[in-house]
């Protein structure tokens, strides 16, 4: 079966955040994907199954099953129009543990269609405060990740977590984000997963579900232009409508390959 590495919310190769887009040819359990995603070791791997009415999409990190994963998504949907498996013009829709999600293509940029997870403020445990080392004006908790609001972007580009401590903490990952000194960019926000095998994620499409709703309310826009400040780095248009949130972005391929791994029985 084809499988390929995007390079997601980029423009050019070698940026963003790199996934594995996998196109399954029949059925193969989860043991089998994440035997496939802990061999490709990459922040998700991504299993794409047609299905009568879209794609049935999954993500894997190199531990674990994941509910929502924004770049792995935009990688899945690239792969499809670029393959010619799909009209450019036509949208997808990807059934996944967090519903039906829809991709439209619009001459390269990729809108992702997504739940918003907005953040309600909570105490923070004072190990996550600890291991970030910073003191924040605000903390919050989504769905699935740790909020962290900091005073500048300074603070969000000089952290250096304890990831063994950063990894005792009860969620998916945690986001620490602020306002951006460029004046081309609205926020800029860093993720770090390492319980879910990521110490730190290049670009997080998922966890602008989460900072969308944020950062609309507090800055008055619906619609704003995100940069994850990892060592690769990369872009999210994000737009907010109500309780879903539109992210856009570029995406590249770096790798066309076959997978001569067997099937389910792995």
């Amino acid at each position: 079966m084809k499988i390929f590495i995007v390079d997601a919310f980029a423009g050019r190769p070698f940026a963003g955040n790199p996934a594995a887009v996998c196109l399954l040819e029949g059925g193969h359990d989860s043991d089998w994907m994440q035997s496939v995603a802990s061999e490709m070791n990459l922040s998700e791997t991504a299993f794409v199954r047609k299905l009568d009415d879209g794609f049935e999409l999954r993500w894997f990190t190199p531990v674990f099953e994941v509910e929502l994963c924004g770049h792995a998504t935009l990688a899945s949907a690239h792969v499809l129009w670029i393959e010619g498996l799909v009209n450019p013009d036509q949208a997808i829709r990807f059934h996944t543990k967090s519903g039906v999600l829809t991709c439209t293509n619009n001459d390269g940029l990729v809108e992702l269609d997504f739940p918003a997870t907005p953040a309600q403020e909570a105490d923070p445990p004072a190990e996550l405060l600890d291991a970030l080392g910073v003191r924040p004006s605000f903390v919050g908790s989504s769905k699935f990740d740790k909020l962290i609001v900091v005073e500048s972007e300074e603070i969000v580009r000089s952290l250096k977590p304890d990831f063994g401590k950063l990894g005792q903490i009860a969620c998916r990952g945690v986001i620490v984000t602020s306002t951006s000194g460029d004046p081309k960019f609205d926020f800029i926000s860093r993720f770090f997963a390492p319980a879910a095998g990521v110490n730190e994620d290049p670009v997080t499409g998922s966890a602008h579900c989460c900072l969308g709703p944020y950062w609309s309310e507090r800055l008055g826009k619906t619609e704003m232009t995100a940069f994850q400040a990892s060592a690769r780095g990369g872009v999210v248009r994000v737009r907010v409508a109500g309780d879903r949130v539109l992210l856009g972005g570029r995406a590249v391929t770096v790798v066309r390959g076959e997978l001569d791994a067997g099937g389910g029985d792995a």
